[in-house]
């Protein structure tokens, strides 16, 4: 035994024969247990720090503690790497690879390996709470993203030869086809010269018409060998191929949907995304069924349904062509990518949830939380977490308020993300049901429901900055906390409860963070129209009309009213209610240690979105009157969009932002499309 075990035990009465002796005794046992296995791990990892990663890997085994599993992970990347770099070196060696690769020079399998081992080694590193680390870890990105760079090179490169050499062997055939028809066309004529007629009809004559094998030939060989084209049969071809195009679509995809400070962070160890290109490489990947192919496919579908769920300005199905997949989701290929990772993987919730969410992005929301609430819950616990925060934001979307409020306290118990948020949005979703019971008249349930709201609003604060990233507060909990703060600050001096100070539903103004109204069907807009009325408010009237002064609470519920109003349709009631209680107001009016400054940058990226949808639907007209209008219309989306490229930081500009970046890659893509 330890000695830190002993010293722990060593305290203890001897003649306490009590149950309550036995229990401190226990737990005695298990705080001393837990000393002697942080020691013994700390220890063992230690060997690291002296270059024997082989003697800390056997003496980490030999313990089962959460502190050896720690060790364990940190000493696989690190041995994974240096066995690569060796398997490296031994396949230079000794020449071609032995599956005898026609595309990779020898060891690119192993330079793939140790490339993924630096990703994932990156991806720990940037979710420690340091910023020092977070720099060695974009570092180490680097050093793979150069690597794979080098293997698409090479791949690139093989491609054109084996297209190049493709091109040469159709000529030959083309020429060699010529000579045939040539000889064919003097041997079909008759004594009098005519060319003899060849009856269609005639099965003997179809069969061995030279122009139909021509025409065969020619279509074998019709598709050129690229990237895009070919598909590898070799196991180290495959590895190779599918896995670089895995790491390095999902490098260059995530890298162009970055936050600010990491852009400042890429500035320095220059290397940039590009969404084309890394959207191409995921799409190469997912012809193989094999798991590089199918992580490419989570990312795809994570990308459709996810990133592009939130952005308006997509391209239009009716404007939809070959480069419109990567500024929106190409629906038919997301769907037959789903089907087919469904059949591969049919026990995995994970693309359950990608139906859900795809389900949600086509304003099915009552389908979406059917398939997340049927059929067994994961066993791997980060699977069952994501599914049950789809399913929240899923009850706020349609605006089950009981459903909302259950579900984000489960996420306390199933992930640790952000329990200040979870907090904050069991409190808006009883504010919702304290509000239902008021105007009911239902006093005790309004009661009950009272209390809530103040507990988990009340609790919210207490747990903000509890997860960090990147060693800074997450702005979504400081937008929350700041919410709050408000509304403390409005009751103390109205002399009201915290539950009645509140303004337009925090859980809708929430729910338009996940751009709610884009998953919203007609139903449920029309109950988000009724939830956001000032009515609702459960404040003496004097008060009420005191928030409607209030520049931001007013902006906040123009905002949420006119994102509404263009969903169904109305452009014009949403362009000037955001143009009268938003954008007609000074900005300043906006700032401010408790208001909301996201309010006026959100309301020009919305302004953008009603003149996108206008540019998709022109009303009738010449050809010329139409594509002047979409012209115009597409110039003042642009221009909205450029004015809050260039805003100054404010809270949720990242949220802001990633709609706003996408929006313009989109009119890049439609300006490239029309020649403008």
């Amino acid at each position: 035994m330890s000695r830190l075990a002993g010293w722990f035990r060593s305290s203890a009465k001897p003649d306490d024969a009590s149950a309550t002796g036995s229990d401190s005794d226990s737990s005695r046992d298990n705080m001393a247990k837990e000393m002697e296995d942080i020691d013994d791990a700390m220890n063992s990892s230690g060997l690291i720090m002296n270059d024997d990663i082989d003697g800390a890997w056997e003496k980490l085994q030999t313990g089962d503690s959460s502190f050896h599993q720690l060790g364990l992970a940190v000493t696989i990347f690190m041995r994974c790497e240096a066995r690569a770099w060796n398997d490296y070196k031994k396949a230079q060696r000794h020449g071609k690879a032995r599956a005898g690769s026609k595309i990779y020079p020898p060891g690119t399998e192993y330079e793939l390996v140790r490339a993924e081992t630096q990703l994932m080694g990156a991806v720990v590193g940037v979710l420690h709470e340091s910023l020092i680390e977070a720099m060695k870890s974009f570092y180490k990105l680097r050093k793979a993203f150069l690597t794979l760079d080098a293997i698409i090179a090479v791949e690139d490169k093989a491609f054109k030869e084996m297209e190049k050499a493709q091109a040469q062997a159709q000529a030959q055939t083309e020429d060699a086809s010529k000579k045939v028809d040539e000889k064919t066309e003097v041997d079909s004529k008759d004594s009098s010269g005519l060319q003899t007629p060849v009856d269609p009809t005639d099965p003997s004559t179809a069969a061995t018409s030279p122009s139909d094998e021509k025409s065969e030939e020619a279509s074998l060989q019709s598709k050129p060998v690229t990237a895009e084209t070919v598909l590898v049969d070799n196991p180290l071809d495959i590895f190779v191929h599918s896995g670089a195009n895995m790491c390095f679509g999902i490098l260059l995809l995530m890298l162009t949907a970055i936050p600010p400070a990491f852009s400042r962070i890429l500035s320095v160890v220059g290397f940039s995304g590009d969404r084309e290109r890394g959207v191409r490489m995921l799409w190469r990947s997912t012809a193989y069924s094999n798991v590089n192919g199918a992580i490419s496919a989570m990312v795809l579908l994570a990308y459709y349904n996810g990133l592009l769920g939130v952005v308006d300005i997509v391209p239009d199905q009716k404007d939809f062509d070959e480069h419109a997949d990567i500024v929106g989701p190409p629906r038919e290929k997301c769907d037959q990518l789903l089907a087919s990772m469904r059949q591969r993987y049919p026990n995995s919730r994970l693309w359950r949830v990608e139906e859900a969410r795809q389900y949600s992005n086509e304003q099915q929301l009552s389908k979406a939380v059917e398939i997340l609430t049927t059929g067994e819950e994961s066993k791997m616990k980060q699977v069952a977490a994501v599914n049950n925060f789809e399913l929240s934001i899923a009850y706020m979307f349609i605006q089950n308020w009981d459903g909302m409020r259950d579900a984000f306290l489960r996420c306390l118990e199933v992930n640790d993300w952000s329990p200040a948020l979870y907090y904050y949005m069991a409190g808006s979703a009883s504010l919702e049901l304290y509000r239902d019971a008021i105007h009911r008249g239902d006093e005790d349930e309004a009661r009950r429901q009272k209390v809530k709201v103040h507990e988990f609003y009340g609790k919210a604060p207490s747990v903000v900055g509890k997860k960090k990233f990147m060693a800074r507060q997450l702005p979504i909990e400081s937008y929350l906390h700041r919410k709050i703060q408000k509304w403390e600050e409005r009751a103390k001096a109205a002399g009201i409860d915290l539950a009645d100070a509140i303004g337009p539903s925090p859980a809708l103004e929430m729910a338009y963070m996940w751009n709610g109204p884009k998953r919203m069907g007609p139903v449920e807009l029309e109950r988000a129209m009724a939830n956001l009325k000032w009515e609702r408010c459960t404040a003496k009237e004097e008060v009420v009309e005191a928030m409607k002064k209030e520049v931001d609470e007013m902006g906040i519920w123009a905002l949420l009213n006119g994102t509404l109003l263009k969903r169904m349709g109305k452009y014009d009631e949403a362009r000037a209610l955001l143009e009268e209680h938003i954008l007609k107001q000074d900005k300043y009016a906006f700032k401010g240690p408790t208001r909301d400054d996201y309010v006026p940058p959100a309301a020009n990226y919305e302004v953008a979105s009603i003149a996108w949808v206008e540019c998709c639907n022109p009303p009738e007209g010449t050809v010329e009157e139409i594509a002047a209008y979409r012209r115009k219309k597409f110039d003042e989306c642009q221009k909205q969009l450029d004015i809050v490229k260039v805003w100054e930081v404010y809270l949720l500009d990242a949220r802001i932002g990633m709609r706003v970046q996408s929006g313009l890659e989109t009119l890049a893509w439609f300006k490239k499309k029309m020649a403008y």
